[in-house]
C-alpha cells in the first residue's frame, strides 16, 4: 500500500494538489517582467536566483475570475523536464499524504481545460483535493512564453 505525497495550494474555494515530485519550492510573489505577445496565461517571466522562469497564471489557465486587485498570488515553481515554471496560486497550503488507493476519476462536473489538467481526486475529511497533472498544468504551449 503505496503512499502519495501532494503540495497542495488554494484557488477560489478549490483545493489542488501536485505530486510532491514535481515541486521545486513555494515563495511569495514575486516581480514580473511582462511578455510582450504572451498567451493570455504567462503573467511574466521571474528571476529566480539567476533562472529565468516563466509564472503562469493557474486561474487564468482554468478558466477562473482573476484575484481581486487586493490580494497577491504565490508561486509554485514546479521543476519539469523542460525546465523550471511557476504556477501563480492565491495560497499555499500543507504538504499532504493520502493512500494511492483513494484515487479516483475526476468529476463529470469538470469541464474544459480543467478537465484536462486534473488527472484525479482524493477525498479528504476537508473537501477534494483536485490532482492537477504538472506537465500539462504548465502546458508546452505556455512554456513557449508567446504566441506563434
Amino acid at each position: 500500500m503505496a503512499n502519495l505525497r501532494y503540495c497542495t495550494f488554494r484557488l477560489d474555494q478549490f483545493l489542488f494538489g501536485i505530486a510532491v515530485d514535481h515541486v521545486q519550492e513555494v515563495l511569495r510573489f514575486q516581480v514580473m517582467t511582462r511578455v510582450p505577445l504572451a498567451a493570455p496565461e504567462v503573467k511574466g517571466l521571474i528571476n529566480l536566483r539567476g533562472q529565468i522562469v516563466t509564472a503562469l497564471d493557474l486561474r487564468t489557465r482554468l478558466g477562473m475570475p482573476p484575484l481581486n486587485g487586493e490580494q497577491t498570488p504565490m508561486n509554485v515553481i514546479l521543476r519539469l523536464e523542460g525546465g523550471a515554471v511557476s504556477l501563480l496560486v492565491d495560497a499555499i497550503e500543507d504538504v499532504v499524504e493520502v493512500e494511492e488507493e483513494t484515487f479516483e476519476v475526476p468529476p463529470n462536473q469538470l469541464s474544459g481545460t480543467a478537465r484536462e489538467l486534473v488527472s484525479g481526486v482524493h477525498k479528504l475529511e476537508q473537501g477534494l483535493l483536485l490532482v492537477l497533472d504538472a506537465p500539462r498544468a504548465a502546458g508546452s504551449a505556455a512554456l513557449s512564453g508567446a504566441r506563434g
